[in-house]
């Protein structure tokens, strides 16, 4: 039998440890670990690499400064690049699910390099109505931002494919929605993620920064204080323990958060964790400009360290980017309060993991393929077919250069956004190729897939 191809003399990352065997690949599965080379289409030199399983990242904004149908085609290229084979795409619709996520779905069918799936935010109890709707159509979890309402309700919509117009919308999250949404959640067996910052208190905040003069990165982190984050977990968590919901708080950064999470976990409350590359590498103690504007915002170097035990604790689940696709032009306002929060981070998600934790010691590569793979396909319902390398899973991987040096770079990546936060860092570990259902996408670095591989993956409702 010929085999379409085999990935030779890699040190693989397996669920159970370090496996020395080539891999057999054949219709886009894992068909078999061997120390033989069978006959085959295609050898894969991975001789000094190490083969993870491919990158989920569990928070990308893309679709909202470009249309889907562009925006998929530029960030999925720079997830390839950067090891990320399974992109979940956080859909802000802004209209009825019913009427509009069809063309969303087929906008986004021909145009992604790798795999994908989608978190359906929920801003009204219309929305919250069409839930079944969307587990249907394959959208099976869904997301709340606690953190919009009053005077701080601003938020940009995903555009409709073709547009050419920014979606500015005005959201009042309402405590009858997300009852609604965490009963229908409950009952259809979705997990909810949860921005958690409370929007009173952030508009407080900000209000009394911006009377007092105050701009800046330590100003943006004062204004949105961790207490408003812990007032936030501690409410969504109290309602989600009445219907059982599972909660998935995105982006947590501050030692405040990861401590009332802990807490709310000892009540019986069912909660996942994830946090982001950022809160593990960047304060505003230390940070200038406005460029790493985020929304819950960095904090100091001391929460940077709490996070990174977290993580190495296991009390952290995953590690998403909350990459946004935007543009400097856009990004940087006259001061902090009228530059846009969030940035781009879907390529330099590995490369940052493996510098600074797998080789600086904080994490090793097992915890690694957990916090970026297999947790997040296990809580998502993609497990077994993705998050792990084994028999029968789909061929979703990347080899990885532990020693390979390079800088950051935006141009690298070709994605739309003209900027990165980490732009001159020198990182030490870089994806080399990256492979999705068996085809090689990328290959010594460089783009070699095609546009329209990607697909929208199955999954499953826990």
């Amino acid at each position: 039998m010929t085999f379409d191809s085999v990935i030779l003399d890699s040190h693989i990352v397996t669920t159970k440890g370090i496996l020395e065997r080539n891999i057999v690949i054949n219709d886009g599965k894992i068909v078999d670990f061997t120390t033989d080379i069978p006959q085959c289409d295609k050898k894969i030199q991975g001789r000094g690499l190490v083969a993870m399983p491919g990158v989920i990242d569990t928070h990308v904004h893309y679709g909202v400064y470009s249309p889907i149908n562009e925006a998929a085609i530029t960030e999925s290229r720079a997830a390839a690049l950067g090891g990320v084979t399974t992109m979940m795409r956080m859909l802000r619709l802004g209209r009825s699910y019913k009427t509009h996520l069809a063309e969303q779905l087929a906008a986004s069918k021909t145009t992604h390099y790798v795999d994908y799936a989608i978190h359906g935010t929920i801003f009204d109890e219309k929305q919250a109505d069409e839930m079944k709707y969307c587990v249907e159509n394959g959208v099976k979890s869904f997301k709340l931002y606690m953190n919009l309402g009053g005077e701080i309700g601003h938020v940009y919509m995903d555009m409709d494919p073709g547009a050419t117009d920014l979606f500015e919308a005005t959201v009042q999250l309402e405590e009858n929605t997300i009852r609604k949404v965490l009963a229908n959640a409950a009952n259809l067996g979705c997990p909810v993620l949860v921005h958690a910052e409370d929007y009173q208190m952030c508009e407080c905040g900000i209000k009394k920064a911006k009377q007092d003069g105050k701009d800046g990165l330590p100003a943006w982190s004062q204004s949105r204080p961790p207490d408003s984050e812990v007032k936030s977990i501690r409410k969504i968590c109290q309602i989600a323990r009445e219907f059982g919901t599972v909660i998935y708080f995105v982006h947590i950064g501050s030692t405040s958060a990861l401590l009332a999470i802990e807490e709310e976990r000892a009540k019986g409350t069912r909660i996942f964790v994830e946090t982001c590359p950022h809160y593990l590498t960047l304060s505003y103690e230390k940070q200038s400009g406005y460029l790493a504007k985020v929304m819950p915002p960095i904090r100091t170097m001391q929460d940077v360290e709490h996070v990174w035990q977290a993580v190495s604790q296991n009390k952290v689940d995953t590690i998403g980017t909350d990459h946004v696709a935007n543009r400097l032009k856009r990004k940087v306002g006259q001061d902090v309060w009228s530059s846009l929060a969030g940035f781009p981070g879907i390529g330099t998600m590995l490369p940052i993991l493996l510098s600074e934790g797998v080789n600086k010691n904080r994490i090793h590569l097992g915890q690694l393929a957990n916090l970026t793979s297999t947790n997040a396909a296990r809580i998502f319902g993609m497990f077994p077919q993705k998050g792990a390398i084994q028999k029968g899973a789909d061929a979703d991987i990347v080899l990885i250069d532990l020693k390979k040096e390079q800088e950051v770079r935006s141009e690298f990546f070709g994605a739309f956004s003209d900027y990165l936060v980490y732009e001159g860092w020198s990182l030490k570990g870089w994806p080399q190729t990256t492979m999705v259902r068996g085809h090689v996408v990328t290959e010594n670095m460089q783009i070699v897939g095609k546009v329209g591989h990607g697909r929208l993956v199955e999954r499953r409702l826990g």
